[in-house]
């Protein structure tokens, strides 16, 4: 047997319309996983879901806003009704909002409503689905969670304080739920996290790129502090997800996985 095979599995992806919520979900089915992208807009959510059955997949819609705890339980209810379980969640949606940067104004500038916003998209939206989701996995006795967290979690990353916060919440989450669940529902309830490095996607491409598809400054900066030299790519998430949520991983829980090209364990000197 092979213990990295997710066939047959049922697995849920929030925000997997995104560039890298996306690549997850084609990754997860190319392993054999049944997909439900779950998002709040439809059409993308419909878009996500013929392309993976163009490519010989099964996926279904779920439309829901991932900070509505309501529409996330009846997508949960939906999902159970039409394939009987749930065996994995990965907490792709998230992301920042301009308003809540600093990169060209004073922190004392930044509104405490964008802070807020920016810790709701990111820290409640993985809490939310985490919750909804892991109930039906703890009831059913297995599954495997999968958070999104980043490296403004792990340490100060100029003009993003909002973002740095609700990732570093997400750590302590995804540690806290591992505990949790593993004591209360047993050894088959994981929860981990990946800590992408920097990788290029709609939220960060004006930061990170020129109207001429040049670095900024600050990529420059970001290349200079990542010993591979480059961004990675939306596909370099997969295999380490696809591993979180298999039988290979069956010991893993509450992990915070780095796969940043080397940016934590380089101390610039």
């Amino acid at each position: 047997m092979n213990p990295f095979d997710l066939s047959g599995r049922v697995a849920v992806v929030t925000g997997g319309y995104g560039v890298l919520g996306g690549g997850l979900a084609g990754g997860l089915s190319a392993a054999g996983a049944r997909i439900a992208i779950l998002g709040r807009r439809p059409e993308a959510v419909d878009r996500k879901v013929e392309e993976i059955r163009r490519s010989g997949g099964e996926a279904i819609a779920l439309v829901a806003d991932a900070l509505d705890e309501r529409q996330v339980k009846e997508s949960r209810d939906e999902l159970l009704k039409a394939w009987g379980r749930v065996d994995i969640l990965i907490n792709a949606a998230g992301g920042n909002v301009p308003r809540a940067r600093s990169d060209d104004r004073s922190i004392f500038a930044v509104p405490m409503d964008a802070f807020e916003e920016v810790l709701r998209l990111n820290l409640h939206a993985t809490v939310v689905p985490s919750l909804a989701f892991g109930e039906a996995m703890a009831g059913q006795g297995s599954g495997s969670i999968v958070n999104i967290s980043s490296m403004a979690a792990m340490q100060a990353i100029s003009g993003v304080l909002g973002y740095s916060v609700a990732k570093a919440g997400i750590d302590n989450f995804t540690r806290w739920l591992a505990v949790e669940l593993a004591r209360k529902h047993g050894d088959r309830v994981r929860v981990n996290a990946i800590a992408p490095g920097f990788f290029v996607a709609e939220q960060n491409r004006a930061v990170l790129l020129a109207p001429d598809g040049s670095y900024t400054p600050r990529a420059r900066a970001i290349i200079g502090q990542t010993p591979m030299g480059r961004f990675g790519r939306p596909e370099e998430l997969i295999g380490a997800v696809q591993w979180l949520c298999s039988d290979a991983a069956s010991f893993v829980t509450g992990v915070v996985l780095p796969i940043d090209g080397g940016f934590s364990a380089f101390s610039g000197i």
